[in-house]
């Protein structure tokens, strides 16, 4: 017990020591190490821009489809005028209202006549 009580000692003098080293060598990295300079602000002025070329746009998600369609309206919409006016199938029409209605976008003010909240 007593020889283990000798090494754990001799080990954590040389972690010491070890850890003392490490700090002056990182001490002298930092100084090799050049400093940054203040970086002079860019003349933008000069540069003309370039205009970005614009993605194409992106079709509207059935979602986005339903709920312009019952914005549009003051009194309501129903689901087959929904369906008439995105062309959408009743499954499509129907999922979209459940999730516009979850979302607390749109209101069910009866049975099948929507309006937006």
């Amino acid at each position: 017990m007593k020889k283990l009580k000798d090494q754990l000692k001799k080990i954590s003098s040389s972690l010491i020591s070890l850890s003392k080293q490490v700090e002056k060598i990182t001490k002298q990295v930092e100084k090799l190490q050049p400093k940054k300079a203040a970086v002079a602000p860019k003349k933008t002025a000069a540069k003309k821009k370039v205009a970005a070329k614009k993605a194409p746009a992106k079709p509207p998600t059935v979602i986005d489809s339903i709920l312009n369609a019952i914005q549009k309206t003051k009194k309501g919409i129903t689901i087959a005028q929904l369906k008439e006016k995105t062309e959408f199938n009743s499954k499509q029409v129907t999922n979209a209202l459940y999730k516009l209605t979850k979302k607390g976008k749109s209101e069910a003010k009866s049975r099948g006549l929507y309006v937006k909240k």
